[in-house]
């Protein structure tokens, strides 16, 4: 799951990324509004963490980009703003959930796997497809109920795949689900082939069917056999 941090306080975003970091999210980071906005109309992200008081602008203003770009990604506003017209405006101009500062990152993080459960899987902590069941939150994966061995990596690229199934997902947009603004320095994205291949033996070694199918030359796609 790939989450973008907008705020200009080095010492704030660097916990929240490091916390998010060790549950197994990729983090970026935007500190100002002229970059958050390179990086929203570049990438696609599972959830935005949006400061509204940004050095050279306002956080509403990169509300009305994502409007205007008909952006699906999740918004939890972050601001010490506390007002009842800033929380109104936020979310009428498409913000999904609000939080004060100072707050707690257990919390944050609560209410980013809600926003993601909502915005991908209709709010359902458990995940399935036919044999395959996901458990987001405890990280297992079952497939003919019984557990099988599986990374974090992979899990989080198989929830993308069902997440868009029936779409053909090219390799830089599996490898920047996978890897966030980081994919800019990688010279290929032969990890992509290497985590696809990986994910479709154990799928198929416990009994799973061949939804993984490649479309050669544009990418990959999860469907029914």
């Amino acid at each position: 799951m790939k989450i973008l941090i907008i705020e200009d306080e080095k010492d704030l975003a660097q916990s929240i990324q490091q916390f998010l970091n060790q549950n197994d999210y990729v983090c970026e980071w935007a500190n100002n509004l002229h970059s958050a906005i390179d990086k929203i109309l570049d990438y696609e992200y599972d959830c935005i963490l949006l400061d509204l008081m940004l050095p050279d602008g306002n956080g509403f203003d990169i509300l009305k980009e994502l409007k205007k770009q008909n952006k699906t990604d999740g918004i939890i506003i972050i601001s010490a703003k506390e007002t009842l017209e800033s929380k109104i405006e936020g979310l009428q101009l498409g913000a999904d959930d609000y939080l004060t500062k100072p707050f707690h990152l257990s919390e944050l993080l609560v209410r980013i796997q809600a926003i993601i459960r909502r915005k991908r899987f209709n709010g359902n902590n458990i995940i399935t497809f036919n044999e395959i069941e996901i458990d987001t939150l405890a990280k297992v994966v079952k497939v003919n109920n019984q557990q099988i061995d599986i990374t974090k990596k992979e899990i989080d690229l198989l929830l993308f795949l069902i997440g868009n199934k029936n779409r053909v997902l090219s390799k830089a947009a599996i490898a920047e689900h996978l890897s966030g603004d980081m994919v800019d320095v990688l010279e290929n994205h032969d990890f992509v082939y290497a985590h696809i291949k990986n994910l479709k033996k154990k799928l198929k070694d416990a009994g799973g069917a061949k939804y993984i199918q490649t479309v050669y030359g544009l990418g990959y796609k999860w469907q029914n056999e």
